[in-house]
């Protein structure tokens, strides 16, 4: 067996980042559109609960028992699009006039972060975060005077989640993809329904609708390679 090694070169990794923001609101349990967010400046990821209970049999610590682990999170912004207006508990009663304390709508979220390494730097891989079953708590917002050293105002918003079904395993409100684990056409079918193509309106699919787009992918990808194995193997000669 090989002796482990440390900090071989492009081993040392970081991520780092938030960008590419969409916003899905949900409608009746889907999100069928997706809507850009600009002014998105970081996003904190929260789980919690996944608490030991501790059991104790024959004088000694038995087993321990583990809480239902829940996904929350915490979302800052400079601003966010008008679509977020319903999210927040806003509504408009009259073009240009709104209301708060309303009904917060559900909805789901995509961004992406940068994966680097010590060689590569930034240009690494990125990873795509998909949230499920969001809800946001009301924000706090702070007006202050224009003055000598301007900041535009930052918001915030407390994310909490419903988990959705996935077959095989727990529900969950969260999942990630990475690109570095990923091969890049099978994941461009996936990025051209987040993100939307020039046929199809973004939104974003569940869990076991994302394993199918990419294994439908991964199949055609095989298809077009058996078809035309000349050209696969120029590809493979050009990288």
């Amino acid at each position: 067996m090989p002796r482990i090694e440390w900090h071989k070169t492009g081993e040392n990794k970081y991520e780092t980042g938030v960008k590419m923001g969409v916003l899905y609101p949900q409608v009746n349990g889907a999100y069928p559109k997706g809507v850009p967010w600009n002014g998105l400046s970081a996003v904190t990821e929260s789980p919690s609960g996944a608490e030991a209970s501790p059991v104790y049999a024959d004088d000694i610590k038995y087993l321990n028992l583990l809480s239902v682990e829940e996904f929350g999170a915490t979302v800052e912004a400079y601003m966010y699009p008008d679509e977020f207006e319903a999210c927040q508990g806003y509504a408009e009663i009259a073009p240009g006039i709104t209301i708060g304390q309303q009904e917060h709508q559900a909805f789901g979220l995509c961004y992406r972060t940068t994966i680097g390494n010590d060689t590569e730097r930034n240009n690494h891989g990125y990873k795509l975060h998909l949230i499920y079953g969001a809800t946001a708590a009301p924000s706090e917002r702070n007006y202050q005077t224009i003055n000598d050293s301007p900041e535009p105002m930052t918001m915030s918003w407390e994310l909490t989640t419903v988990p959705v079904a996935v077959k095989g395993k727990n529900p969950t409100a969260s999942l990630t993809l990475d690109s570095t684990k990923t091969d890049a056409t099978v994941l461009k079918a996936l990025e051209d329904v987040l993100y939307g193509s020039e046929t199809e309106e973004a939104h974003l699919p569940l869990p076991d609708e994302i394993v199918e787009i990419l294994a439908a992918a991964a199949q055609a990808q095989a298809a077009a390679a058996n078809a035309d194995p000349d050209k696969t193997e120029g590809d493979e000669t050009q990288q």
